[in-house]
């Protein structure tokens, strides 16, 4: 990605943040940093013809009909009593907005549904129903209806970031935890009538691996701070000072197996 950081914000901004992929990227953010490398600016059904406008003003490229149907603010419902507790469409979900757990009921926060669509596929029994928002339906002129498209950009970016947030923390720990274990594991093992050769290579495994979380957080913070995100430049030195520490665990226990 070369676009410059200003203009992909302001591409972003003019985005509707439903997250929802019709463009042929995982979400507006990845939209907006192709529509700064020349990609066309066509391809938003949800923000229709307004938003390929702003869009053509702002980047200075032809104005284009729509490539796909222009799409009203939509909200998923779930057929509640058909339900069967899967949780695959809390998975598909991009900004966390449907409430449930294994083999109990789902329902969708319908203030926070950017009717993406995603949950609907995944779902194995068809319990899903994609209806007008009523948050849309209410709004009886156009300078409410623009509000209220308005307050659905803002919250679904909002979420939808906090959500990759949250996703990238869990897949980190996992990481780190897997990490740890298998310190733990090869600080444990008693050697055996082969001698330390095994256990050296496990231990050798395992700090290699913590090298490579040392170098991914590191990679994020640099990144971080090409994109001056304060808040992203903080989680990544957390996560760097983590496997830093991670390393240090594993560079102990391999000197400890080394023959004296």
């Amino acid at each position: 990605m070369t676009g410059h950081p200003s203009l992909i914000d302001a591409i972003d901004a003019l985005l509707p943040q439903t997250q929802c992929g019709k463009c042929g990227h995982p979400g507006c953010r990845p939209y907006a940093e192709a529509i700064a490398t020349g990609e066309a600016i066509n391809r938003c059904p949800p923000g229709g013809e307004a938003t390929v406008e702003r869009l053509a003003e702002l980047t200075g490229q032809a104005l284009l009909p729509l490539e796909q149907p222009a799409q009203a603010p939509l909200a998923a419902v779930i057929r509640e009593a058909e339900c069967i507790g899967c949780t695959k469409c809390i998975q598909a979900c991009p900004v966390d907005a449907i409430l449930g757990a294994s083999k109990q009921m789902h329902t969708v926060i319908t203030a926070e549904c950017t009717g993406c669509e995603l949950c609907v596929a995944p779902c194995p029994v068809d319990c899903i129903d994609l209806m007008p928002h009523p948050g849309w339906q209410a709004a009886d002129s156009e300078a409410e209806r623009e509000r209220y498209v308005a307050q659905r950009a803002r919250l679904g970016q909002q979420r939808f970031e906090a959500r990759q947030q949250r996703l990238a923390r869990e897949a980190r720990e996992k990481r780190l935890e897997r990490q740890r274990r298998l310190i733990r594991q090869n600080t444990r093992a008693p050697q055996d009538a082969t001698g330390p050769a095994p256990q050296q290579r496990q231990r050798q495994m395992a700090m290699k691996a913590a090298e490579q979380a040392v170098k991914r957080a590191r990679t994020q913070l640099e990144r971080a701070r090409r994109r001056d995100d304060a808040a992203a430049e903080r989680q990544a030195e957390a996560q760097l000072a983590q496997a830093n520490a991670l390393l240090d665990e594993a560079r102990e226990a391999l000197a400890s197996s080394q023959p004296q």
